[in-house]
């Protein structure tokens, strides 16, 4: 199946942020990023530096990724995948690439995106630009079981907190 006709048959899924979606991104900031390598296979990589551009569009900082920006060259579909650890609600984001290299005259305007995160902002050299063709929420099972969001804040607190 050519990228085009799958993207064709993603019936019900919208290319555009919700407003909710782009409070996750912002609040969570870290996304797992899925590439593929050579052969195919999956290639799940964190990325801490996500920020959106706008509802069509996100984008992350590569500091010290080598493998994820080799295989975009190859391959420039991604899909990233936000999750709220509390709340066990999310979302995933479907696109393809623009890679910003520090050499680019669009570089320097883009990098000022990413002054929140101070001096790590200095160690980027290539920005991933994500222009979205498809966007999804997704949340826990649970929900569907009736379990309330409160009450899975608090189990996940006491987990993760100890």
């Amino acid at each position: 199946m050519t990228c085009d006709l799958a993207e064709r048959n993603l019936k019900g899924i919208m290319a555009m942020l919700t407003a909710k979606m782009i409070e996750t991104i912002e609040q969570q900031r870290l996304g797992f990023v899925a590439t593929v390598d050579k052969n195919g296979a999956p290639r799940v990589s964190p990325k801490g530096t996500f920020v959106v551009i706008d509802q069509k569009t996100i984008a992350y900082g590569d500091i010290s990724s080598p493998g994820s920006t080799r295989r975009l060259k190859m391959d420039p579909r991604v899909e990233v995948n936000f999750v709220n650890p509390l709340t066990r609600e999310g979302l995933r984001a479907r696109g393809k690439v623009t890679l910003i290299g520090s050499e680019a005259p669009e570089f320097i305007e883009n990098l000022a995106r990413f002054s929140q995160w101070g001096p790590l902002a200095t160690r980027i050299n290539t920005i991933v630009k994500i222009d979205l063709v498809a966007a999804s929420s997704v949340r826990t099972p649970a929900y569907d079981d009736g379990v309330q969001q409160a009450d899975l804040v608090e189990t996940w607190i006491r987990k993760l907190v100890g």
